[in-house]
């Protein structure tokens, strides 16, 4: 399967009375792979162990591989992960006819948003709600894997 998105940051908090959905997510990684990562996450009542392929040089689409486990087997395998679990609070909008993903994170990379919303194809054209930044799809600083790696005395947005 492929997965096709953009990414952008998000300034305001306009976007939190428009969501249909809140999820609590908190997700590690078992490798630091530049061909592939392997993520464990956790959500409110579930588990998900996801492999994703190396991204395309426009950053926009990769290979995903995503199956569904008990929230007792991610929990397990969340203590494998590698230092720096991500934790976050993900707020699903519909704009139109697709749904952004809105990620606010927390602990380390408190203060960071990033939206994400899926396309079926690089070409595709997409409304942008008015909570929309900076646009920073193919930006490795943002990829959840490098972010829970990273040392962060400043925020990936001051570089």
């Amino acid at each position: 399967m492929i997965e096709i998105e953009r990414k952008f940051l998000v300034e305001t908090l306009d976007f939190i009375p428009l969501a249909d959905e809140k999820i609590t997510l908190r997700q590690g990684y078992l490798n630091h792979d530049p061909e592939r990562t392997v993520r464990v996450r956790c959500s409110n009542t579930s588990g998900f162990l996801t492999i994703k392929g190396k991204s395309s040089n426009s950053g926009m689409h990769r290979f995903e591989w995503e199956k569904e486990i008990s929230l007792e087997e991610a929990e397990a395998l969340l203590k494998l992960c590698l230092p720096n679990v991500i934790e976050k609070e993900r707020y699903l909008i519909r704009e139109g006819e697709h749904i952004f993903e809105v990620d606010v994170f927390h602990g380390r990379l408190n203060g960071l948003i990033i939206a994400e919303v899926e396309l079926n194809s690089e070409d595709e054209n997409i409304k942008l709600p008015h909570w929309i930044g900076k646009e920073v799809t193919g930006d490795k600083r943002y990829y959840n894997l490098l972010l829970s790696s990273m040392d962060l005395k400043k925020s990936p947005k001051d570089s």
